[in-house]
């Protein structure tokens, strides 16, 4: 008969289970002390101490959380039993790599070695191991279950099918993802969890699961998207060493312009199909918001951090909207959070703003009177880097009867209910 453990039971359990981590991380980098592994990034040398200390933060936060934590299924304490499992594993794979001997670390930092591959790999988990546990517990304290997806689409999917978990099993995981991405049975859904997988734990938190939808959005053609670029395309290599990237790369020196193909090939791959234009979506911004602008002197697409050159910019996950030229002046200033909410800055959208003119309903045409709602179109501009052009003069202000439009990523937080501010909705 199974017996009942009592929750601080559990506490102590997982009191030493982070403790014994952490000694173990120390253990290892006393054995990773050869200056040769931090001459290429990721390095084990900054990440064992750097994962040992945030375990340190994680186990004072749990403690001090106590029973009022959220410890339900899929949250902090299933993720840090699935974590330090996973972290136990990759740990002993990194002492077993052979050392001591000059002939095994001469094999160990020898260029395309199968030891150097391996060692280089597990870096590479142990990088995404450390920025996983830094994301869902920012100095310690946890927030798996407020954690905030990039792309909308993808956090709405989450949640309605995860609720406030932010791990669980593949198999669960890809049964939920079929739900609207049906996966092939077989290699493709092999290699489907080897990308998403990042950390090889044989789960998918919804940190994995942001990193993924990042880099193969848009959502509705997500696993079209994967497929061609991470599967089918010439240019895609699972695993490279920075020595063997090193090595490719130089074959291409005698062959101009190959470079600029997929593994210096002399053609580029066909990926038209993945430049479909989305639907616009539209949104109703009120008179009375209007005319508040206007009541200032301002307008909706007028940053309002400058107050001079117009939003074409949408920070990623809140939603506010700027111009590049502060955004990027924000960030040079070394700051990652978004300046109206603090919020952090995952990533952005390019967007542009005009005037609209839409077509008069039958009821407009026979009173001759304003929309009540002043419409807005969503749409995606092209994506160019947010950089710091001379400061322009100011423009000429738009006529106060103009209709604003805005090019925005469909699904994305609307601005209609923003004030002068324009604080995003949650």
């Amino acid at each position: 008969m199974a017996v009942a453990v009592a929750p601080w039971g559990r506490q102590w359990e997982e009191a030493r289970a982070l403790g014994r981590a952490v000694r173990m991380l120390q253990r290892l980098e006393e054995q990773c002390s050869d200056p040769r592994l931090s001459l290429s990034p990721p390095s084990l040398r900054d990440l064992l101490p750097r994962t040992a200390q945030l375990l340190r933060e994680v186990a004072r936060a749990q403690r001090a959380a106590g029973r009022g934590g959220p410890g339900g299924p899929g949250g902090s304490r299933d993720f840090l039993l699935v974590y330090l499992a996973n972290l136990e594993a990759k740990s002993r794979q990194l002492a077993l790599l052979p050392r001591g001997r000059r002939s095994a670390n001469d094999e160990l930092f020898r260029a395309g070695s199968s030891l150097r591959r391996q060692l280089a790999k597990l870096a590479i988990i142990f990088s995404h191991m450390h920025a996983e546990l830094h994301a869902l517990f920012p100095g310690g304290k946890y927030c798996g279950h407020v954690y905030q997806l990039t792309k909308a689409p993808a956090h709405i999917f989450w949640r309605e099918h995860c609720g406030a978990r932010c791990v669980l099993p593949w198999a669960e995981f890809e049964s939920l993802l079929g739900t609207c991405h049906p996966v092939e049975p077989g290699c493709t859904a092999l290699a489907l969890r080897t990308t998403i997988d990042l950390t090889c734990s044989g789960h998918v938190s919804i940190f994995e699961f942001d990193v993924f939808t990042r880099l193969f959005q848009p959502w509705p053609t997500l696993l079209k998207n994967w497929q061609l670029l991470a599967v089918n395309h010439p240019g895609y290599m699972a695993f490279l060493t920075y020595d063997e990237v090193q090595e490719r790369l130089q074959a291409c020196r005698d062959k101009p312009g190959s470079y600029l193909y997929p593994d210096g090939k002399n053609h580029n791959p066909d990926l038209t199909e993945l430049d479909q234009a989305e639907a616009q979506q539209r949104i109703h911004v009120s008179e009375e918001q209007l005319q508040l602008y206007w009541a200032m002197d301002s307008t909706f697409e007028l940053c309002k951090i400058c107050a001079e050159s117009n939003k074409d910019v949408k920070i990623e996950p809140c939603g506010h909207l700027l111009c590049s030229r502060c955004l990027a002046a924000w960030q040079h200033s070394d700051s990652q959070t978004c300046p109206f909410c603090r919020c952090k800055i995952k990533g952005w959208e390019a967007v542009s703003i005009y005037e609209f003119h839409g077509q008069a309903t039958a009821e407009d045409s026979e009173d001759g009177s304003d929309q009540e709602g002043r419409e807005l179109e969503l749409e995606q501009a092209p994506v160019l880097a947010p950089q710091l052009p001379p400061r322009p003069d100011l423009p000429p202000r738009k006529p106060r009867n103009a209709q604003p439009k805005v090019r925005l990523l469909k699904g994305s937080s609307p601005p209609a209910a923003l004030g002068p501010q324009d604080p995003a909705p949650a």
